[in-house]
Formats: C-alpha cells, sequence, structure tokens
C-alpha cells in the first residue's frame, strides 16, 4: 500500500529543522501550537523560540483574518533573521479570503473546507482554489475535521458518529484526488478517545480500499484538558493508533504552556517503541505517558478490566498504593470504561482566546472536582467552543475579552458575564439543576 509522502518548508543549508518529510513511514513529526495572539509579534516570537528549542519539528499560529496573515508574515521573518527555520502552519477557521491570502506565507495551511460557505458547492469551489494556489506556491493543506464541527449536511446523513466524520473527510480527499493534489495531511480530532479512535480506524480503511493509498494522518485528542488527564487521554488515543502502524504526526493539546506538549509527544512515540514490561520512568509526567500507552488499547478495547502496575516504578521508586488507585481511576476514565470524577473538556487556548484560559480551567477543575461524572467544558472561545464541547453537560465559553457565556448542554444560558463572577454562576446554575 502506498503512503503518501512530501517535504514541508524549505531546505536552508545547515539548517536540519527547515524541511520536514511527513508520511510514507518517516519517523512520526512532533508538533504544537502557539497560544500567544498572533498580532502580538514579540509574543508570539518568543513562543516559538522556546518550542525551537524544545524540539518543536512545525509551530501552528491561529490565521483568522487579515491582520494575523500580515503578523504571521512579520514573525516569519523575524524567526529566519534568528536562524530558526521550524515550518510554520496558519490554522485558518472559516475564511477562505485567509486561507488563499496566507497560502503564500505559510508552509502549510490547516483549514476546514466545509466551513468555506454554507451551500456545500460553494465550499467546494473556494477549496479548488485554495489547491490550484497551494499548489502553486508549493504549500501543504491540512484538512483537519473535529467531531465538534460535523456541518448539517453531513450530520443528517450520517449523525453526529466516527463514520460522519470519515465521510466528511473523503469528501475532500476526493476532490483532491480529482485535482491530482496530494500535499495534503488529515485529521479527525475528538475529545473522546472511543469517537477518536474509531474516526482514525474507519478512515484508514476507506483510503486503502477506495484510494489505494493512504494520506498523512495527525494524530490528537481535542480539548483533552491539562496535567495528568490531558496526557493520560492523548496517551490512550494516540498512543492506540501509533501501535497500530496508524499516524504520521502528532500534537498533544493541553491547556498549559503548549512548550510541555513537545515533550509529552516525544514520550508518547518513544513509549508505542518500548517493550513490554515493568516501567521505570525517570519522572511521574513519563510514566503515565508509558503506562497509558501501555495498558489504555486493551482497556479501550474491553480486551482487560484492569491492569497490572507491579514492578513499576517513577523517579526510582515504587508507586504507592494512592499512586496506583489514582493513576487506573484517571485511565479507566480516558478509555470511556469507569467516571469516577467529573469529565473536563478543555481546548488549549491559542491567538482567540482573550482570557487566562489555564487558571480559569484549574479553578474550575478545583472547584468541580466532587461532581463525579459531570462532563464540564472549559473553553478559549466561540470558534471551536460550541460544538467541541457538544458532548459536555455544561460549558464555560470565552465570548470576548474577559467576557463569558455559560452553555447547558449545546444552550447558551447565560451571555456577557464578566469573569470573574462566571465561576460562581456556573456553580450555581449546576446547583439548581440538580436541586
Amino acid at each position: 500500500m502506498e503512503r503518501i509522502s512530501f517535504d514541508i518548508g524549505a531546505p536552508v543549508q545547515g539548517h536540519p529543522e527547515s524541511l520536514v518529510h511527513l508520511g510514507g513511514g518517516s519517523p512520526v513529526v512532533i508538533q504544537t501550537m502557539c497560544n500567544t495572539s498572533t498580532q502580538d509579534v514579540e509574543s508570539s516570537v518568543a513562543q516559538c523560540r522556546e518550542m525551537y528549542r524544545a524540539g518543536a519539528q512545525l509551530i501552528r499560529l491561529t490565521t483568522q483574518g487579515m491582520k494575523e496573515v500580515e503578523a504571521l508574515a512579520r514573525i516569519k521573518e523575524r524567526l529566519r533573521a534568528e536562524g530558526i527555520y521550524t515550518p510554520l502552519v496558519a490554522d485558518v477557521h472559516f475564511s477562505s479570503d485567509v486561507a488563499l491570502a496566507v497560502a503564500g506565507i505559510a508552509d502549510k495551511v490547516r483549514i476546514n473546507p466545509g466551513n468555506f460557505a454554507r451551500v456545500h458547492e460553494e465550499a467546494c469551489d473556494r477549496f479548488r482554489q485554495l489547491i490550484a494556489l497551494c499548489r502553486e506556491k508549493g504549500t501543504a493543506i491540512r484538512i483537519g475535521l473535529n467531531h465538534g464541527s460535523l456541518g448539517e449536511r453531513i450530520t443528517s446523513l450520517y449523525g453526529n458518529t466516527p463514520e460522519a466524520m470519515k465521510e466528511a473527510v473523503m469528501e475532500w480527499l476526493r476532490m483532491c484526488e480529482e485535482e491530482d493534489f496530494h500535499k495534503v495531511a488529515v485529521s479527525l480530532k475528538a475529545s473522546n478517545t472511543r469517537v477518536m479512535v474509531d474516526a482514525y480506524r474507519l478512515l484508514d480503511k476507506a483510503m486503502r480500499e477506495e484510494l489505494g493509498h493512504l494520506y498523512p494522518l495527525h494524530l490528537g485528542v481535542t480539548e483533552a484538558g491539562g496535567g495528568d488527564t490531558g496526557r493520560i487521554k492523548s496517551a490512550v488515543g494516540i498512543g492506540t493508533l501509533l501501535r497500530e502502524g496508524i499516524g504520521d504526526t502528532i500534537r498533544v493539546s493541553l491547556t498549559e504552556n503548549p512548550v510541555g506538549e513537545i515533550e509529552a509527544g516525544r514520550q508518547i512515540v518513544e513509549a508505542c517503541e518500548a517493550a513490554p514490561g515493568p516501567i521505570h520512568a525517570s519522572s511521574w509526567n513519563e510514566f503515565i505517558i508509558r503506562a497509558s500507552v501501555l495498558y489504555g488499547p486493551d482497556l479501550l478495547e474491553c480486551r482487560a478490566d484492569d491492569c497490572d502496575l507491579s514492578g513499576c516504578t517513577a523517579e526510582g521508586k515504587p508507586l504507592t498504593a494512592e499512586q496506583e488507585d489514582y493513576f487506573k481511576d484517571a485511565l479507566l476514565q480516558a478509555c470511556r470504561r469507569r467516571f469516577t470524577k467529573p469529565e473536563y473538556i478543555a481546548c488549549p487556548g491559542c491567538g482567540r482566546t482573550l482570557y487566562d484560559l489555564e487558571t480559569v480551567f484549574n479553578e474550575v477543575r478545583r472547584r468541580t472536582s466532587h461532581l463525579a461524572g459531570l462532563r464540564i467544558a472549559v473553553m478559549g472561545c466561540i470558534v471551536n467552543g460550541p460544538g467541541e464541547m457538544a458532548d459536555a453537560d455544561y460549558g464555560y465559553v470565552g465570548e470576548g475579552r474577559d467576557h463569558v457565556t455559560l452553555y447547558r448542554g449545546r444552550e447558551a444560558v447565560l451571555r456577557h458575564i464578566p469573569q470573574d463572577e462566571a465561576i460562581d454562576k456556573l456553580l450555581e446554575l449546576i446547583a439548581s439543576d440538580r436541586a
């Protein structure tokens, strides 16, 4: 089976990071995304510099408008002047005009073509325009669909399911085939590990059976949250697929400093290559990732109901009984097997986020930790918020600078709440519903 591969970036002598080879059985590429405002060129350059030093192979920045396109050009110029040639990815959500404008600046453009227009035929026309320009400029495309961003046309045919995610992507890949454009990667992310794994498997099977070749796949568990939970969920979803030979590049989405995503990604890749047996990890983060990759697939597929951690060590010490119980509870919840605490859906934040997402997320988690089984979303903005938190019971979504909208399920019930009041209002809403 042919595995399509291509280069991202442009070769610069003495800078091996300038050209990233994706697909074709090449080593897994580890990428991350800035959570700075792209218009804040100084902060974005500083964060890209940190990411480069930490080993990021691709760096993505949000590019939602023309001002961000101009800023991305300045960021790229500044980085190149410093001798940093890591390829940059523009994250475009809705506007085909923005995608066309940035295609000559970014090394890769991430889009969901279905967002280009309400009328499907019009979206197709705009996607063809983007393909033509990217062919001319040598720019790669990522078709990025998330579980919460499926359009009404697709969900009316297939429901809000992994099958629908696969079918939506295949429509756009067929168009790429028609246009003979193959510099394309694909992602099908979800915050639910079961949905995420099933969607990628279905797409891998469809590409094999219908297309006869495999486009590179970008793996990730979207809105995984932060800390241990985010790492465990990401390791279960990404690790399960990588161990099956599915996946060419990964991003571990964490609601914290995105520089930490790079080491987490590296540990997931290394864990997939490790021999089975007792885990001896140099840190707690390394342990939970390696153990999640090792034991997660069997738990996710219901081939096992528990995992044996005897003989495992972290930081040179045997695990305590409390550590074992804590990890097993978190792993079983990440694998959708047993829910002993709230489930949090939280985006990592990006340039569209206009409040302190990490601090708010940690405070929401602290104040709702007793609400076992409840699904609570904390989202940076309305672009991903309402869609990506579709499975949540309650949602906290950034509405603008320092203001929030609260959701009950998919319904916005309290709008334009000052951030310093929003968590109290969220708890009042939950308490009222549970009374």
